[in-house]
């Protein structure tokens, strides 16, 4: 899912000072309504964000004609391999769980280049959607961005029904990456045309 960021003309320049960790973001996620919370994933976390990867494609799986137990193995070998990636081609990314009450419900993951803020991943378990939770977060990541003079770049699958929703927020389609989407929300919201 990695790809090359792209200069805009909203990029900023190279002299700017983009954040390395979390604490950015933190900052304009205080607040957050219905009980949401951000930290940053702790070592602790793994074995929810794997049930939750595999919650986020068990609807692509559900006709596989594979028996449980080959699924469960499939889903972990996916999400060691996308973890392995995204840490590899992700050097600087903030990494965050999403929690509703105290309780993850979700994963957040972002990095912040000169360019761009890529917005890698936000997940959350199907009993969270459809109820804004992904819209709020949205919202303090583009308010973040702003505070950086930056778009916000992602990739999406061009069948998944999240690009219809990424298109209402402002992104536009800028090219497809390999079987990707990319997708582009100037830093200036005027700038949405």
């Amino acid at each position: 899912m990695a790809g090359r960021s792209i200069s805009t003309t909203s990029a900023c320049s190279s002299s700017r000072r983009v954040p390395d960790d979390a604490r950015g973001l933190l900052q304009f996620a205080r607040d957050l309504p219905g009980g949401l919370a951000l930290r940053e994933e702790l070592p602790g976390d793994g074995d929810f964000l794997a049930a939750l990867y595999a919650d986020t494609r068990a609807e692509e799986l559900r006709p596989v004609p594979w028996g449980e137990a080959e699924k469960v193995a499939f889903l972990r070998q996916q999400f060691e391999l996308q973890r392995q990636h995204y840490r590899l081609h992700y050097p600087r990314a903030q990494w965050l769980v999403i929690l509703r009450g105290g309780v993850t419900i979700g994963r957040l993951y972002l990095e912040a280049g000169n360019a761009e803020l890529r917005l890698m991943d936000i997940a959350l378990l199907a009993a969270e959607r459809g109820q804004g939770t992904g819209a709020a977060l949205l919202a303090r990541v583009l308010d973040y961005a702003r505070s950086l003079g930056l778009p916000v770049g992602l990739h999406v699958e061009p069948f998944n029904p999240a690009q219809r929703w990424y298109a209402r927020m402002g992104f536009e389609h800028r090219e497809m990456r390999g079987i990707y989407s990319f997708m582009l929300r100037p830093a200036d919201p005027s700038g949405v045309s």
